[in-house]
């Protein structure tokens, strides 16, 4: 699954378009090195969040194409 599509199904990113511009920017990185939205994601990638004051890091632990809110967050998990 493509980068920008995980972090919005995964709702890390609210918005596809929100989290393609992240990678454009540099934003975004999976481990340990920039990341274009068109990265392929991979169970136990380690995805860095740089938006707003405090990063984000999480461990891939599922790709799933859907989630429901109820459920996205059990795709990944929080690191530090």
């Amino acid at each position: 699954m493509r980068l920008d599509k995980y972090l919005k199904v995964t709702r890390l990113i609210k918005r596809r378009t929100v989290a393609n511009e992240a990678c454009d920017a540099d934003k975004v990185l999976v481990n340990g090195k920039p990341a274009r939205a068109s990265y392929d994601v991979k169970t136990d990638d380690i995805i860095e969040i740089c938006i707003g004051t405090k990063p984000l890091k999480v461990k891939v632990l599922n790709v799933t194409e859907y989630a429901t809110k109820e459920n996205a967050a059990d795709n990944y998990t929080v690191i530090e």
